[in-house]
């Protein structure tokens, strides 16, 4: 199934009940007064946001969400019916905005949480409401007000704990697959990953953490070249980056690689350059000089940043990796 991280929809509040001109008529009550009920107050749109989703698919089969209109009023001062709200449930992440005017409607990050996103119309009065000393018998009743319409966007920026960033072929989704239970596609070719895949790493004793593996940066993605932003965006709302590098190229282009990464990260969001980072160097299996691998860590060490080396492929390192992430997650640093 494909992932779908944006669309434009429709919303349109339900209209109101129109109110009802109606006169009493009662045995020995020639002249019944007004007795004409309120129209219904038509439903609201409203948008939940729901852990069980995981892609904004339901929105490629539909485009257009209507809450139920109000309720005419009735004669005897019924009231008509309030319409049903219509709910549009989306995964937690979604971020939602107004299409013509680009104002931000709702950023949804917890399961359950809501936001009406067009109201319904307000019922109209019944004629009992238009009575007076010199009208007692208003044969006018108001008309339900139109529910509010507007167009919509919205995008899925993916809530992860960790995200998994690199250069096309670094590794990124054989790590996921050693990390956690995910089964991503896996081929030496650019851009294998061609949407964001998710994993769950399991740890005794501690919660399960959500990994992201982004699909790979090349230079100018934060322009939208090669995937681009379409896919940077995920990386906002993870807690810890992992930047993996391909550690068997020469020192010279595995920091090149860095450099590339972390200028993309920066022209797309500066915020990024402020989130917890760890260096992994992977394909370590592949060095056939060790001295490679001390060269690098007393490079990127001396920023003060974290390095791991691991292999992916033959799993060295993967199970001191999980344990500084979780123990790291476990200090509660949200970037």
């Amino acid at each position: 199934m494909a992932f779908i991280d944006e669309a434009k929809f429709f919303v349109k509040g339900g209209d109101g009940g129109n109110g009802c001109v109606s006169f009493r008529r009662e045995k020995f009550v020639p002249k019944g007064g007004p007795d004409g009920g309120d129209g219904g107050d038509g439903g609201n749109v409203i948008i939940e946001a729901s852990k069980r989703l995981s892609s904004l698919i339901d929105f490629r089969y539909r485009s257009h969400f209507k809450a139920e209109r109000g309720g005419h009023g009735q004669g005897k001062k019924k009231h008509g019916r309030n319409g049903a709200d219509h709910i549009v449930k989306v995964p937690v992440g979604s971020f939602i905005k107004d299409a013509a005017s680009g104002e931000v409607v709702a950023d949804l990050v917890e399961d359950g949480q809501k936001v009406v996103v067009a109201q319904g119309g307000k019922g109209g009065r019944g004629n009992t409401h238009f009575a007076s000393s010199t009208n007692r018998a208003p044969r006018i009743a108001g008309k339900g007000k139109p529910g509010e319409e507007h167009w919509l966007r919205i995008e899925l920026k993916i809530l992860a704990d960790v995200g998994l960033v690199g250069l096309p072929n670094a590794g990124k989704s054989t790590l996921l697959s050693k990390l956690s239970a995910a089964q991503p596609k896996i081929a030496s070719y650019p851009f294998t990953t061609l949407e964001p895949h998710l994993g769950v790493m399991q740890f005794e004793h501690h919660p399960p953490y959500i990994i992201a593996d982004i699909p790979g940066l090349i230079a100018g993605a934060h322009e939208g070249a090669g995937l681009g932003h379409k896919f940077l965006k995920h990386i906002e709302r993870t807690r810890i980056l992992l930047h993996i590098l391909d550690a068997s190229k020469p020192t010279d282009d595995v920091i090149a690689d860095q450099q590339t990464i972390e200028l993309e990260l920066s022209r797309f969001n500066e915020k990024l350059l402020q989130r917890r980072k760890i260096i992994v160097l992977n394909k370590v299996d592949l060095l056939k000089d060790e001295k490679q691998f001390e060269n690098l860590r007393a490079i990127f060490g001396a920023k003060n940043i974290s390095v791991l080396a691991i292999s992916a492929l033959t799993g060295s390192g993967i199970d001191a990796l999980r344990q500084y992430l979780v123990e790291t997650l476990e200090e509660g640093f949200d970037g």
